[in-house]
């Protein structure tokens, strides 16, 4: 390596997190040449020998590709913390969701709430992030369920990147529950959503996906499905919330559309696992809501591992059910309670994680892509999932820039 470039880290452990011998890719007293926003060489110092504009010595700590958070809700209005209480003393979700709670009562509040009051609650969530060395976070809207609202959520999660160091990719999930307005008719409800809010979504290039919440209290498969085919139509990616709480065969039809990915899963037979294999579609943990919601039914890892299908991990953050502002705290929840490795967990908020938004130019560090990096003063890289809160990064490059 002897061409000029505009930046070098230098002596660091590095985990590339590409897939190879060494454990997490690692490639010890290495360093990173950056021209740009991009990512020029990666390898041992003793091979570099050109010239940079700018150095910086990483002391010989760990540098690890900047985290992605690919599932979240965090834009809304309110709080849910008495249906946290009524679910202690007993009440189920279901139930607290067919008495107007859930999602509903968020979207009564975020209805109200102006565009300003959102931005300023989900700047705080975001932050939290952030300050934990997340660099790409994807955001759902679903707590409007009709036009000026689900547009509002929208123009917000894309009001983040102005206001904080960190990559935004906007996700419409207006099949997310149904609103009074069509209390007696969903499938009039899912008429809307196709025929009239996602042309308008798309005019506006406010998402990047479509999600549905394919689930006994949510929509059925055949709703689901209308949703995935005007998808298609405006030309979105397609994501889909599956088998949390029952199979009825959602990630099966998910698959069918070649989903980028389906998530939560805990319901997801062994049998329908070589379906995501198929279709190169990525699984996405969060345990953070099984946590919550004091769930039993765990996902079929052994299954997804035989298979070799990518399993991502992301907070879920959201009011109802994964109030959780931390990546790394859901990344040890998905060691603790399904049995990951520390190195799967740190795959599932990296490379796994730019699967299932379908970004190929970051989670991992290689000549190419993106340089969203954090450095960290561990001596281990499963440090970072073997703690809770004990960890935040040193130093963070988002596109080539010292944040």
């Amino acid at each position: 390596m002897s061409n000029p470039c505009d930046y070098l880290i230098y002596n660091v452990q590095i985990a590339t997190m590409l897939t190879g011998s060494a454990p997490y890719g690692e490639i010890k007293n290495g360093c990173i040449t950056i021209d740009g926003e991009r990512i020029v060489y990666v390898g041992e110092l003793s091979n570099f020998s050109g010239n940079a504009k700018s150095k910086f010595d990483g002391g010989g700590k760990w540098i690890l590709p900047g985290f992605i958070d690919c599932h979240t809700h965090l834009v809304y209005g309110g709080d849910r913390a008495n249906e946290f209480e009524r679910r202690l003393n007993g009440e189920s979700y279901q139930s607290i969701a067919a008495k107007g709670g859930g999602i509903k009562s968020t979207v009564n509040a975020t209805r109200k709430a102006t565009a300003d009051e959102l931005l300023a609650s989900a700047i705080l969530r975001a932050t939290a992030l952030v300050n934990e060395g997340v660099t790409t976070l994807e955001v759902k809207s679903g707590y409007g369920l009709d036009l000026d609202t689900e547009i509002k959520m929208l123009q917000v999660a894309k009001k983040l990147s102005d206001e904080l160091p960190v990559k935004i990719l906007a996700t419409y999930l207006g099949a997310h529950a149904l609103p009074a307005e069509f209390a007696q008719d969903a499938d009039a409800y899912i008429d809307f959503v196709c025929d009239e809010v996602m042309p308008k979504i798309s005019e506006l290039k406010l998402a990047d996906s479509v999600d549905v919440f394919c689930e006994s209290i949510g929509f059925s498969p055949a709703q689901c499905e209308r949703v995935f085919k005007a998808a298609q139509q405006f030309g979105l990616t397609i994501k889909a919330h599956v088998e949390q709480l029952s199979d009825l065969k959602g990630a099966k039809l998910a698959c069918d559309y070649h989903a980028l990915s389906v998530d939560h899963i805990e319901y997801l037979p062994a049998s329908d696992v070589f379906n995501l294999k198929l279709s190169d579609t990525v699984a996405v943990l969060l345990p953070g809501a099984f946590y919550f919601l004091n769930e039993t039914q765990k996902p079929p890892i052994e299954a997804l591992r035989k298979q070799q299908v990518p399993m991502a991990i992301a907070t879920d953050l959201n009011p109802g059910s994964s109030p959780i502002a931390s990546i790394l705290t859901c990344a040890n929840m998905a060691c603790v309670l399904f049995a990951l490795t520390p190195e799967e967990a740190l795959r599932g908020i990296t490379v796994n994680a730019a699967k299932a938004l379908g970004l190929k130019d970051r989670g991992e560090i290689k000549a190419g892509c993106r340089a969203d990096l954090c450095l960290w003063d561990i001596s281990h890289p499963a440090q970072l999932v073997y703690t809770v809160n004990q960890y935040k990064p040193v130093s963070k490059w988002f596109g080539g820039k010292l944040v």
